[in-house]
């Protein structure tokens, strides 16, 4: 191989309360990189993968991304599941690094830099197919909003605000809390009084099983009310009773049981290199995760070089053939991607595809070169 390695940051919860999804993503660099370097590397040069732990904490997201843009001086740097740790790693990788950076969380849509691709769903493609399917299916109207209090749920919010009401239903509430908040009882008092049909919820951990569980005593899903959560995946359905979480519906780009060829080939090979709890899954940005490194490398390829102007060019259009849930491309000026989407449900604790959706498009803005020269 040539001289030099290229060098990939990642910076992933491996600590805290997200670590069992951080370290899902961490696998799957490794084993995405270790089949490219297998295969002789890139532009002939091996690729080595740098690993940062954000430890759920942004502030640490900030100094990590500091340390790899400045210390190790990466090519390009993916990573981060909440939204404020995207916001953490792109000052110092982004506004002052000037590096590009892929974010592979499914997330509220809306960012829009030169320097950063998106690589899991956005509200388009999660929400725009999925509640007024979900509406016609069950008749239900009346929707709860209960939500962790960061930029996600407010923007997820707005937008399924706007297709409820479009498509004739009402919110009965919508309540924000911080992250760690686990007393739900008042909250619960008025979903049940409030004769609410669809619980849309955007509490994440460590919040989530405390709310999930004073909810289901309460005997919401019992009495007919149905359970949504767009970002839910495997590892979580593992970690909560399943009664709790029974015909609880999310929309994702992939699930376990997705049963394409390519799909069923790559959880094995996941599966075998790294069996355990921190499992191959859509929510988890284990599939971002996937295909931003797979679009990468074909925009390096495109490229024929690590000049970063020449990969952000190539990277614009990159196309994967086969990925988790099916085919993926970024779709020009947008800097997200067309991919398939999934509605699933789940039952006895695994998540059936209920409606294969196709292929959804990303409807994001378009990026201008604005600024980037010039900041």
């Amino acid at each position: 191989m040539k001289d030099g390695s290229i060098k990939v940051g990642v910076i992933m919860d491996l600590t805290g309360p997200l670590a069992f999804l951080g370290v899902a993503n961490a696998n799957v660099a490794k084993m995405v990189l270790d089949d490219i370097n297998a295969k002789g590397g890139l532009l002939g040069r091996h690729v080595e993968l740098l690993v940062e732990d954000s430890a759920t904490t942004d502030s640490v997201a900030e100094a990590k991304a500091t340390k790899l843009v400045e210390q190790d001086q990466v090519d390009v740097i993916l990573g981060g599941i909440y939204s404020s740790t995207r916001q953490a790693i792109k000052g110092p990788a982004v506004a002052k690094g000037q590096k590009l950076y892929i974010y592979p969380e499914q997330y509220e849509g809306q960012e829009c830099d030169p320097l950063i691709f998106c690589t899991g769903p956005v509200p388009a493609q999660q929400l725009d197919p999925f509640i007024p399917w979900l509406m016609q299916q069950t008749g239900a109207k009346k929707f709860y909003l209960p939500s962790a209090d960061y930029m996600w749920p407010h923007v997820m919010n707005k937008k399924v605000r706007q297709i409820v009401t479009a498509s004739g239903g009402t919110i009965e509430g919508e309540e924000y809390f911080p992250l760690d908040h686990t007393g739900y009882s008042k909250t619960v008092e008025k979903i049940m009084s409030s004769g609410t049909e669809v619980v849309f919820n955007t509490i994440v951990p460590p919040g989530l099983g405390p709310f999930l569980e004073q909810l289901y005593n309460a005997g919401f899903t019992r009495r007919g009310g149905k359970l949504v959560c767009t970002y839910f995946e495997e590892n979580l359905l593992k970690m909560l009773p399943p009664a709790q979480v029974e015909g609880l519906y999310g929309c994702l780009d992939y699930y376990q049981t997705v049963s394409d060829p390519f799909s069923v080939q790559l959880l094995n090979q996941y599966n075998k290199l790294y069996p355990g709890s921190s499992m191959f899954t859509a929510g988890s940005a284990s599939t971002g995760m996937y295909r931003g490194l797979k679009f990468w490398e074909a925009a390096v390829k495109e490229a024929g070089s690590l000049n970063q102007e020449a990969v952000i060019k190539a990277l614009d259009h990159a196309k994967i053939a086969a990925g988790p849930g099916g085919p993926a491309e970024m779709v020009p000026g947008q800097h997200h991607a067309r991919m398939n989407m999934y509605i699933a449900q789940a039952s006895n604790g695994i998540f059936k595809v209920v409606k294969n959706l196709g292929v959804i498009e990303p409807n994001e803005s378009v990026v201008s070169a604005r600024h980037a020269a010039s900041r």
